[in-house]
């Protein structure tokens, strides 16, 4: 069973490129389905979640090409069939992707019910809600769920909640809708502006992407394209707080420095250094990092995704630190994790409360998912002795090398087969 060791590092230096948006990546390649052309995508990164997409997409008749690293040729002409492996598909949140790209198209589709990082609850009713205005109907059963539309229609869609997974899956399917449709109360985030951008160049007419109030004007067809995802502002903005963490100086490069701006903020309250220009940020660990108050919000605010890793460069800030958890308030699973490191956080209704300043030591830890494990990997940094994250699988969902990019700056970090006695102990500790 793979693992990662980490070893207290010296203040982590130099730079890194940030490589595309995975959750950009996951909503476009599924878009493509909609086009009657072949779409080249540029800057897709090499993870586990994608490899997943390749294979449900290959089943259905979707055929890629990968002529250079990042660059992904998708030519959905040959898709003969909707119904995806219920299991496959349920490996991860975004299959819900291709239900609104493949129900505007094909009228039909079946998938298996969300999975992915499990924060309790990561409820469908939104995009439920949107698609049934739309037109279409649901079936649900054990393994899966059916949506079925004779014809798509526009309709007004009021989002109760904001959620860029629903506004994206509703802009998908009214792409191709008969008529206009507009989503009231929609994310903001700049992966829907990233997937709006794309439809565009295929010829879809969509306004307001990056607004609450997005406007979408049904086409007959879309056509192909040639387009760059955004670059990760997730993998970015964990960096920089990699830099504070260690106390040294990190640039991320190929950014969108408004992505990041909440994080920016928030990192230089706390007491680091930011420095920013057209595509790249220099964080700097100036001194004592101060306590502070964070709470998650939907973009433009502090991103949950964010949260994980700012806990664990909180355990360095002298003080009581409170982090409010309001997107996924059961979002803490990283916290047992890092006491047993020593930190002493306590989480009480989706509220954690931070006494920083603790020495942490090295431990043997589980990574829950993507964020814990990065979250997990910058204490290991700052412990004493020798810290070994299981759990590696997650952590590949999201980064293509998280070992060697944090090599690249120093951080004393490798990935070994480890011993699976030893890690099986810390995987029933953790539950």
């Amino acid at each position: 069973m793979r693992a990662i060791k980490v070893e207290r590092s010296a203040p982590l230096q130099g730079s890194v490129t940030i490589p595309g948006s995975k959750n950009s990546a996951l909503a476009l390649l599924a878009a493509t389905c909609l086009a009657d052309e072949p779409v080249t995508l540029h800057g897709i990164p090499e993870i586990a979640d994608l490899r997943v997409i390749y294979e449900l997409g290959s089943e259905i008749g979707l055929k890629f090409e990968r002529p250079a690293k990042g660059t992904v040729i998708i030519d959905p002409r040959s898709i003969g069939g909707t119904a995806l492996d219920p299991a496959k598909s349920s490996s991860f949140r975004a299959a819900y992707y291709f239900v609104g790209a493949l129900l505007a198209k094909f009228g039909t589709v079946s998938v298996g019910y969300p999975g992915g990082d499990d924060f309790v609850s990561r409820p469908m009713d939104q995009h439920i809600k949107a698609l049934k205005h739309m037109g279409a109907s649901f079936s649900f059963f054990d393994r899966h769920y059916t949506v079925e539309a004779a014809e798509l229609r526009g309709a007004v869609v009021y989002f109760d909640m904001i959620t860029s997974g629903a506004t994206i899956n509703a802009m998908l399917a009214a792409v191709l809708a008969k008529g206009t449709t507009v989503l009231m109360n929609a994310a903001r985030d700049p992966e829907v502006t990233d997937t709006a951008n794309l439809l565009n160049r295929m010829g879809a007419r969509i306004v307001g992407a990056g607004t609450d109030h997005i406007r979408i004007e049904g086409v007959k067809s879309l056509s192909g394209c040639e387009y760059t995802v955004i670059p990760d502002r997730l993998i970015a903005g964990a960096f920089l707080m990699a830099a504070g963490a260690t106390g040294g100086t990190i640039t991320v490069r190929d950014v969108i420095p408004e992505h990041l701006s909440s994080c920016m903020f928030k990192l230089r309250e706390i007491g680091m250094e930011i420095e920013a220009d057209g595509h790249s940020i220099t964080a700097h660990a100036a001194g004592p990092l101060r306590a502070t108050r964070v709470r998650t919000a939907m973009y433009p605010g502090f991103a949950t995704d964010l949260q994980q890793p700012l806990t664990a460069l909180l355990t360095q800030a002298q003080g009581k630190s409170i982090i409010g958890e309001r997107i996924y308030p059961a979002r803490f699973n990283h916290v047992h994790q890092l006491n047993r490191m020593g930190a002493s956080i306590k989480v009480r209704s989706g509220v954690a409360f931070v006494h920083g300043g603790l020495p942490l030591r090295g431990s043997l830890v589980h990574a829950s998912d993507v964020r814990a494990g990065i979250c997990l990997i910058l204490a290991g940094l700052c412990a004493e002795g020798t810290t070994t994250i299981a759990g590696v699988q997650h952590i590949d969902r999201g980064y293509e090398d998280a070992v060697g990019a944090f090599r690249s700056l120093g951080a004393n970090i490798e990935l070994h087969d480890s011993d699976e006695v030893a890690v099986g102990s810390v995987l029933q500790q953790s539950n």
